[in-house]
């Protein structure tokens, strides 16, 4: 969602790319409704490693879950910033449809407010 978000706030001045130390191969369609609910566009969404941009240039660096930011990332090129904004990972909690949603529209609303900022 992050990745959606920065590139849709941003208005051309971001180029935002996501990726994981373990992706899941696939991305989860609650992430997808929920940007979709809130008019954010999502082009091609695709699930992908970290190891995909090892050696690339990034200005900033941002990591949304806990576990992440205490991995040791791959080296991107360049003086980057690093950035933590622990979010808690909506696909994990377990409830009724709702539970669920209202789980989506919080990490939604979380780093819409941070991107914001």
């Amino acid at each position: 969602m992050a990745e959606a978000l920065i590139n849709s706030l941003g208005k051309g001045r971001y180029k935002a790319v996501s990726a994981g130390s373990k992706p899941a191969g696939y991305v989860h369609p609650k992430s997808i409704e929920t940007l979709e609910k809130h008019n954010i566009n999502i082009s091609n969404p695709t699930s992908k490693s970290w190891d995909e941009f090892a050696g690339k240039h990034f200005d900033l660096v941002i990591t949304v879950c806990d576990a992440a930011a205490a991995e040791s990332c791959p080296a991107f090129l360049g003086n980057h910033e690093k950035l933590h904004w622990s979010t808690p990972d909506p696909a994990k909690v377990i409830g009724t449809e709702e539970e669920i949603n209202i789980a989506f529209d919080e990490a939604f609303n979380l780093l819409k407010q941070r991107i914001e900022k």
